[in-house]
């Protein structure tokens, strides 16, 4: 099967910025359609090298932790101020209750109001988790993780191929669900190496992400949202103590074919 989509990582760390890296952005590619999967810390910079932002025909938020959204600010700064602008706000898809939750931390700032100051730039909707987005010739599907909030997990499909990115959660069976079969599974490996303690947990280690590849029957795993404290080579290693397909640790500006 020929390429369909093309995905560049734009941001692979954790909520702590590996050093000269980002977190957590997806950009996916097609030749009708160009989108982001979350616009987490210095996101907009790394965008910058490959694109001109104001192409984008969407953005999909997959929860509302600072590290998967906050550079939507300095990408409103630039879609009202910057030297490339649109014609029509730039579609910006969030999660139940996300709305409320922008214009919340944009009122603390903004001189212009909340809403004048979002909804110049942007046109917000929230999706519904049961339903689907159609974003030129994308179709995405959600489903709910297990995280610390309401966080969801995104497949995107076009023409039979399929990438399906994990957002943050703990090992989920829905989640499994969403990736079953999918060409490219770009799942967080948060813990690295080590173990969440408790009983409420929020993020893998690379075995789970390997685990939870493994059982969706994932052509290809690609571990994402990590930090400094194992090195890429040791996730991949232990993800495929689990995994029988391909496997990669992701680095901002990898560049994908599905």
């Amino acid at each position: 099967m020929a390429a369909t989509m093309r995905v560049r990582v734009v941001g692979s760390s954790a909520s702590v910025p590996r050093p000269g890296r980002a977190c957590s952005c997806h950009l996916i590619r097609t030749r009708e359609a160009n989108i982001l999967l979350d616009i987490g810390t210095g996101a907009l910079a790394n965008l910058r090298e490959v694109m001109d932002y104001p192409a984008l025909d969407a953005i999909v938020i997959s929860h509302m932790h600072a590290d998967h959204f906050i550079d939507l600010i300095p990408l409103r700064y630039g879609l009202k101020y910057g030297p490339l602008l649109r014609d029509e706000p730039m579609p910006l898809w969030l999660p139940p209750g996300g709305e409320a939750q922008l214009r919340a931390l944009a009122a603390t700032f903004a001189s212009e109001g909340p809403h004048d100051f979002l909804d110049e730039v942007f046109e917000i909707r929230e999706y519904d988790p049961k339903g689907e987005v159609y974003v030129g010739n994308l179709t995405l599907s959600f489903a709910k993780t297990i995280h610390y909030v309401d966080a969801y997990a995104i497949r995107v499909e076009r023409d039979g191929a399929s990438v399906c990115y994990s957002s943050d959660t703990a090992p989920c069976d829905a989640v499994v669900e969403l990736a079953r079969g999918c060409n490219l599974f770009l799942c967080e490996a948060a813990l690295g190496l080590a173990q969440e303690e408790g009983s409420v947990r929020g993020h893998l280690s690379a075995v789970e992400a390997g685990e939870l590849a493994q059982r969706a029957g994932a052509r290809r795993l690609v571990l994402t949202h990590y930090g400094t404290e194992f090195a890429p080579g040791e996730l991949e290693d232990a993800a495929r103590t689990v995994y029988r397909g391909p496997c990669a640790a992701a680095d901002d500006g990898t560049e994908l074919t599905v």
